[in-house]
């Protein structure tokens, strides 16, 4: 059995009750750190909490050579740990799918994700927003300007009238994470005047949740990681009320008509 066990987003408690008990019971237990990190804790935390022994695997282990884990799971019950929910990543898809060409059992302990975090956060209704997409650092993409990829995302939902999430670039092996003023600062060249909202610390006890033009959020200080952005489309009287009462968005950029 191989299960996938989803983490939450902030610290060792930010798992459910159910993958808890699923966790505490699993012979091995494998984790990424890869996609999303908990940067409320650490892994010797966790293990700790839990008591469980944690065995990391990088990139090339999940997605290039993932055979100790799914030959472990054909014999006795594998944990596998995700940040967030587990099957929002498709490295997580593929390593199930290559566990089910393989006779293995699956199966999936939910966590909760950024994206209805932001939601919840924010006050935008979850069903209107579109795709979203990942802003990189600028050496990481290797161009001029913004990706055609931001903006063409970014584009088509305002056009339909829908918010877009935007994903702040993370590289671990670098300890270095996008902070929301810079992303800001990197969108406003191209959208100055444009509502945006900051989510950081989504899941901690103290998240900060903040509402301006892109041109205003680049210069402010949001604190810690993680951060990312939203860019609402068009808002309904609700969501435009939710923003300024819980975001302190300026009446000019959220009216209530």
């Amino acid at each position: 059995m191989l299960t996938f066990i989803g983490l939450g987003l902030y610290d060792e408690r930010s798992i459910t009750v159910e993958g808890r008990e699923v966790l505490r019971s699993a012979d091995r237990v494998f984790m990424e750190q890869y996609t999303s990190r908990l940067i409320g804790t650490d892994i010797e935390t966790l293990e700790t909490e839990h008591g469980i022994e944690i065995e990391l695997r990088d990139r090339a282990g999940v997605e290039q050579d993932p055979k100790e884990m799914l030959a472990a799971a054909e014999r006795e019950d594998v944990a596998f740990l995700v940040v967030g929910d587990p099957m929002v990543s498709t490295t997580h898809v593929d390593l199930r799918l290559r566990a089910a060409d393989r006779g293995i059992e699956t199966r999936i302990v939910h966590g909760t994700t950024a994206e209805a975090a932001a939601s919840s956060l924010t006050g935008l209704q979850n069903y209107r927003f579109g795709p979203a997409t990942t802003l990189p650092f600028p050496y990481a993409h290797g161009a001029e300007g913004l990706p055609s990829s931001v903006t063409n995302t970014i584009d088509d939902n305002r056009e339909r009238g829908l918010h877009t999430l935007v994903y702040l670039d993370i590289k671990h092996e670098r300890e270095e994470y996008m902070t929301a003023d810079v992303a800001a600062a990197l969108l406003a060249a191209e959208y100055p005047d444009t509502l945006a909202v900051a989510v950081c610390r989504a899941g901690s006890p103290e998240p900060v949740v903040a509402a301006d033009s892109l041109s205003e959020l680049a210069d402010r200080e949001f604190g810690g990681p993680l951060h990312l952005l939203v860019i609402p489309g068009d808002l309904h009287h609700i969501e435009a009320e939710a923003l300024r009462a819980f975001a302190g968005a300026p009446a000019d950029l959220a009216p209530l008509e």
